[in-house]
């Protein structure tokens, strides 16, 4: 009954500062009478939401698209590059300055190149979201699988466990914690590189993304629609995290101390 009320408490909480911020939100535009073309109140915005919602739906499809393909693209490569990096030293020697270098490289900066490189407009996207995404699957991931308690290591050693059966039974469970925690990294930073290379790549037509939509609402002077555009991206980072720290207590939950409570 306690962990219910528990659970409520935590969900309620956030939602009661949401409605006291809108509603304060809501008298500062009334009151000062602020412009809707320099700060949309929360009502305009909702009446955007109704008024564009086939616009800004069909755009919020496309950026997902990208966003999901980037994750998944992100995983796979991190998890691999992390496989390889912990079996050798020398592997890991070779690896991981790339893998950083990606990682403090500016994406604005090289995505123009991948752009004009990769002919396919959504490829391209993809890639550039992969690359922003990449390293927390890397970084995480590998130091899961190290982070082997020494007592198990010379258990495993002393009954003449092979590397696939260590491997298997345990380092990847060892590195489960660690691996949840960089998909949850990794998911927004895949948002958020399919909007930066929605901006960079500044493409139109039908198959456009929320980014290109918030570009084209500032040329229009439509900030309405801008302020509304911004707030699906905003949710949509919200569910993503929340679907994989959900993902995180299923798997976890059973048996591991970080997400037992």
């Amino acid at each position: 009954m306690n962990a219910l009320f528990d659970r409520l408490k935590q969900a309620a909480l956030p939602l009661l500062m949401t409605v006291i911020l809108l509603g304060i939100w809501q008298a500062w535009t009334v009151i000062d009478e602020v412009p809707a073309y320099l700060v949309p109140s929360p009502w305009v915005i909702a009446q955007t939401f109704v008024k564009d919602w086939a616009l800004l739906s069909s755009a919020l499809l496309v950026t997902l698209k990208i966003t999901v393909l980037a994750f998944f693209c992100a995983t796979l490569i991190g998890v691999l590059v992390a496989f390889a990096m912990v079996q050798s030293r020398w592997i890991e020697a070779a690896f991981l300055p790339y893998a950083v270098l990606l990682q403090v490289t500016p994406i604005v900066a090289i995505a123009p190149l991948i752009i004009i490189w990769v002919k396919d407009p959504t490829a391209s996207l993809v890639v550039c979201a992969t690359l922003v995404a990449l390293f927390p699957i890397i970084s995480n991931t590998t130091i899961g699988l190290r982070s082997v308690n020494p007592g198990l290591a010379a258990y495993f050693k002393l009954n003449r466990a092979t590397r696939l059966q260590t491997l298997l039974r345990l380092q990847i469970p060892s590195a489960l914690p660690y691996f949840f925690a960089g998909l949850r990294i990794s998911g927004g930073l895949s948002l958020i590189g399919a909007v930066v290379a929605e901006f960079v790549a500044g493409t139109g037509g039908t198959g456009t993304g929320l980014a290109y939509q918030i570009l084209q609402s500032g040329y229009q002077l439509d900030i309405p629609r801008m302020f509304a555009a911004l707030v699906l991206i905003s949710l949509t980072g919200v569910a993503v995290f929340a679907s994989l720290a959900a993902l995180s207590r299923w798997v976890l939950g059973g048996w591991h101390e970080s997400e037992m409570r």
